[in-house]
């Protein structure tokens, strides 16, 4: 019995972390509207600078030896809110009007930023974080040890819950803040100053987010890995409890600390995927979360613009291109020839993404799961069954399908952002699976030895091979799109009531776009499968997916064009960024910059001026 009282205080220990997290993003998200990735940036920076004030500190002998302690913990929370204050100031605000994807893209650029100025600052290896003053040691809990700093931990999380409702109801900034949360376009008619109100919400989410890492400090110390280790916690707490809710993000918290301490006793191989798991569950049977509000039936799921056919000018430019790609062996080295193919294999990546996301306004943070999924059920198909290329890379396609077939069957239920993580949650469990069925896919070692057909061997052939393949799948999906289907997929991403009024069956046809967006995907993992050789369980994560949002991003969601270019940008800037010291920072930098001088995304920026142009001639 004793052993269950502890387990259960321990997975109070554990939510206390995570609720201290999940509220700053959740009010952050429930006022600005940002899906802002970099707030495990700030978790991780609560950690770091919590360490380096304790160590400048002095610490007095006697009663008051940890106030010192304390103290550090307070500054780095305030420190990380004005960090925070900073990042809002200088990296969102410009980009406030820009469409809502285009500022988490610019989140994105922070974690690389953020990343590489914690190495400078504090070096690559992990640092041992001090015990908390007077808090050092265990008691007995029934027979079993405790540590004391759980304890502790335990008694924040309700306190700091208690302290932002009684902020939130009795405070004229709080009733603002609710406001907001529920019609921010109400709160700007009425005439409050939005731009002070992100700001101040942006300090004390980040401040929250800051408390939670240096309070989390004492227990594991500080890592450069701590901002990728909580952001998919973090997501997945304010996703059950509901975008905008704290005390959502409470009951989640409790909910995911309590299952992963017993689940770690009875169910010790499914650590990986239950957290996962139970965000599907509760977004399958509770599509707003426990307390959030359910997406507005009718809003589009992005500022989508009118799709054009490509001019004369286009066309041109296109030909010219592909002219360029079929005399590419001829005058480049093998190096250039390896970089273009990748470039060749993530434009259709990113292309698949985009059918789902441009035409269709569904905005995955799993695609990586078809990618991966395309290149196994090849790799798969070579190693146990002894198929040839020809055959594999057509069971990559057709397996990618399935796969998509079933997790679009429950995700195309959903809309914004509780469709994107559900997305996000099917990859991760496909990822776990592929990464713990080490008898059938090589586990963490993955599949090796996957090479092209003889006829393909040579590199010269096989990219010439990729180069036909990516074409006619980025023509196909193009062609979709101005079809009767693709029509009727851009109406229910415009207005799903009147499309539905019009006897369009708007959740079908997204499913069918979304099984059609992962067979491609598909064919992109087998093509990659062929151009390495090899496969491991990186191709289906999260971060997988994420290049494949930036690179739509980038190239902008509103152009048919933008995926590739935006893959184009990307694989060659990654490519060549990451030979220099600090890559992350100059990369991260970059998409900053770019975000900011083109908020429609490259090609948008370039297909807006065209148009200004014409319509000045004419």
């Amino acid at each position: 019995m004793g052993l269950f009282v502890v387990q259960f205080l321990t997975g109070l220990s554990g939510a206390a972390s995570l609720f201290l997290v999940a509220s700053g993003l959740t009010l952050i998200f429930g006022v600005t509207r940002i899906v802002n990735f970099a707030h495990g940036s700030f978790y991780m920076l609560g950690a770091y600078l919590a360490l380096s004030l304790i160590e400048a500190l002095p610490v007095p002998r006697g009663t008051w030896g940890g106030a010192p302690f304390w103290a550090a913990m307070a500054a780095a929370a305030l420190g990380v809110g004005l960090i925070g204050v900073l990042v809002e100031t200088i990296v969102l605000k410009p980009i406030y009007k820009a469409p809502e994807l285009f500022q988490l893209l610019a989140t994105f650029g922070v974690i690389l930023v953020v990343q590489d100025a914690a190495l400078w600052t504090w070096g690559a290896e992990d640092r041992l974080g001090p015990r908390a003053p007077g808090l050092r040691g265990s008691i007995e809990v029934m027979g079993q040890r405790m540590p004391v700093y759980d304890l502790l931990l335990i008694a924040v999380c309700p306190v700091v819950l208690a302290g932002l409702l009684l902020l939130f109801r009795t405070t004229r900034w709080g009733i603002l803040v609710r406001a907001a949360t529920a019609d921010r376009q109400m709160v700007a008619a009425l005439g409050v100053d939005q731009r002070w109100l992100f700001t101040s919400v942006f300090f004390l989410g980040s401040c929250l987010a800051g408390l939670g890492g240096a309070l989390q400090l004492p227990k594991g110390g500080a890592d450069l890995a701590m901002d990728f280790g909580i952001v998919a916690d973090m997501f997945v707490v304010t996703v059950i409890g509901g975008m905008g809710s704290i005390v959502g993000a409470f009951l989640a918290a409790l909910l995911i600390g309590e299952l992963r301490a017993f689940g770690v006793l009875f169910f010790p191989e499914s650590t990986l995927i239950l957290t996962f798991l139970i965000m599907a569950v509760v977004l399958v049977l509770r599509p707003q979360g426990l307390l959030g509000r359910a997406e507005p039936a009718d809003a589009p799921g992005h500022d989508a613009e009118p799709v054009r056919p490509a001019d004369r000018t286009w066309r041109i430019a296109v030909s010219v291109l592909l002219a360029a790609l079929l005399a590419l062996p001829m005058i480049a080295d093998p190096f250039v020839l390896v970089l273009a193919i990748d470039v060749l294999v993530m434009a259709l990546f990113a292309a698949s993404l985009h059918a789902i996301m441009g035409p269709g306004g569904m905005v995955s943070f799993g695609h990586a799961a078809f990618f991966g999924g395309g290149a196994y059920a090849a790799a798969l198909a070579v190693v146990h069954l002894g198929a040839p290329m020809t055959a594999a890379l057509p069971a990559g396609v057709v397996g990618a399908a399935l796969l998509a077939a079933v997790i679009g069957f429950f995700c195309v239920r959903l809309r914004g952002v509780y469709f994107a993580m559900l997305t996000l949650a099917f990859a991760q469990i496909a990822w776990s699976i592929v990464f713990q069925w080490t008898e059938v896919t090589g586990g963490d070692d993955g599949l090796l030895g996957i090479w092209p057909a003889a006829w393909a061997a040579d590199r010269t052939r096989y990219y010439y091979l990729t180069l036909a393949l990516v074409t006619a799948g980025i023509a196909f999906l193009r062609f979709a799109v101005f079809t009767p289907f693709g029509r009727g997929l851009r109406a229910g991403r415009d207005s799903p009531v009147r499309a539905e009024a019009i006897g369009i069956d708007v959740a079908r046809r997204q499913w069918a776009a979304f099984v059609l967006a992962g067979a491609v995907a598909g064919l992109a993992g087998g093509l990659y499968v062929f151009a390495k050789g090899s496969v491991f369980p990186d191709e289906m994560a999260i971060p997988r997916s994420f290049d494949g949002l930036m690179m739509v991003l980038l190239g902008g969601v509103n152009t048919l064009s933008g995926p590739w270019v935006g893959a184009g940008v990307f694989t060659s800037l990654q490519d060549w960024l990451s030979r220099m010291p600090f890559w992350r920072l100059t990369l991260g930098c970059s998409i900053i910059a770019l975000v900011i001088l083109f908020p429609q995304g490259i090609a948008g920026f370039v297909r807006q001026r065209a148009h200004r142009h014409r319509d000045r001639g004419s």
